[in-house]
């Protein structure tokens, strides 16, 4: 993945334990963050929890963490990370439990929901000295996101594409030290059970060589087609057929999408919703079918002269993604998503001076629903954080 960022100082969690003491101050945390005291109260079911509910869970992870000396040996920024990751693993929880008819808990989807609450957190700095690095953000929002997967992963049909998929936005030792420190935070009979699949874990990504680095595939189109295709092969070098590009832009509204246009591809056609919407005199409030249905005729044209063009919206879910790219692919075409990303205050202010400004509640509707672009979605990824 290409990606575009200034240089910046060594990251840290507020709280996060330092050598040679390791000491955690767990009541100042408690007290600084309302979403840990959030998670005071939230049941879990006791077959797999009996320490208690999510706040008595989520405080044994973190000490059982701080306490794991290979998590003492990492380098300290990834050691904030990891204590962030681990604070935030269930954040998820008190929005998604439920208790059924009969009794028996549930939670599920917490972690999908974690890594949003995790993303909005981070980014707008919300109880926290300064909004997040992205590229720690992103760490953080993929190692909530994806923490049961050690435990989880032998139930999926095909665990390699799994493990490979996730591999791609998140490192898996990391994932395996947060899973073990999870366990370790857990009071259930089945705990010796819940290790050994995190050593087979360890094992089966160190066999596929994608523990501590994505899986490196033979090039981006094998990557992609290997995405695309669920009895594809992840050692297959596939033939590159595409006959021209498409940019497809991603980006909360005030990025700075259109200024990156100018900048980088200025020569190039652009297919631009904000455009059609202005053509069609058609709010961003309103029904937005016929602005898609025309966006899409206008592709379709460049699309069968086999011309490069750009595709300018904020493509902010991978489902809305997926549905273009299909299209593209379709007539022959490869796909480069280009995903935009600043400091929340500076979108909010260039969204503020546009001529057609966004409400702030939709675009902080949007940062709710927002999944930032992995390496599984097209040929290539580039996240410019500026």
């Amino acid at each position: 993945m290409n990606k575009e960022q200034t240089a910046s100082p060594v990251w840290s969690f507020p709280f996060c334990p330092v050598p040679p003491q390791w000491e955690m101050d767990w009541d100042s945390i408690q007290a600084q963050f309302t979403w840990i005291r959030k998670m005071d109260g939230i049941p879990q079911n006791p077959i797999y929890h009996a320490e208690g509910d999510v706040l008595v869970h989520t405080r044994m992870v973190v000490e059982a963490l701080v306490s794991l000396q290979k998590w003492r040996d990492l380098p300290s920024q990834e050691r904030a990370i990891l204590f962030a990751a681990a604070l935030l693993h269930d954040v998820g929880k008190p929005v998604c439990t439920r208790v059924e008819g009969d009794g028996h808990i549930t939670s599920r989807g917490h972690a999908r929901r974690g890594e949003y609450i995790a993303r909005q957190m981070l980014w707008t700095g919300a109880e926290l000295a300064a909004p997040s690095p992205f590229v720690c953000r992103e760490q953080i929002a993929r190692l909530v996101r994806f923490h049961g997967l050690p435990l989880q992963f032998l139930d999926h049909t095909q665990p390699e594409r799994a493990i490979l998929a996730a591999s791609q936005s998140v490192r898996m030792d990391h994932v395996a030290l947060l899973a073990e420190a999870d366990v370790m935070g857990r009071r259930c009979s089945d705990a010796q059970e819940l290790f050994e699949r995190i050593a087979l874990f360890r094992e089966f990504c160190q066999e596929y060589q994608c523990y501590n680095s994505p899986y490196n595939f033979p090039n981006d189109y094998s990557r992609f087609m290997y995405f695309q295709n669920e009895r594809r092969d992840p050692h297959y070098e596939a033939y590159d057929d595409t006959t021209f590009e498409v940019v497809l832009m991603s980006g909360l509204p005030g990025v700075g999408k259109d200024t990156w246009i100018c900048h980088h591809l200025a020569d190039r056609p652009v297919v631009s919703l904000d455009a059609v919407r202005k053509e069609l005199k058609i709010s961003p409030e309103d029904d937005q079918n016929i602005v898609v249905q025309t966006a899409r005729e206008y592709a379709r044209e460049l699309m069968r002269k086999q011309q490069s063009f750009i595709w300018n919206a904020t493509n902010l879910t991978k489902i809305r993604r997926q549905q273009l790219i299909n299209l593209f692919v379709a007539y022959g075409g490869s796909v480069r998503i280009i995903y935009l990303d600043a400091a929340f205050e500076i979108i909010r202010k260039r969204n503020q001076d546009r001529p057609e400004r966004v409400p702030d509640h939709v675009i902080d509707r949007m940062l709710g629903m927002l999944e930032v672009p992995d390496l599984t979605e097209a040929h290539r990824v580039e996240w410019v954080d500026h």
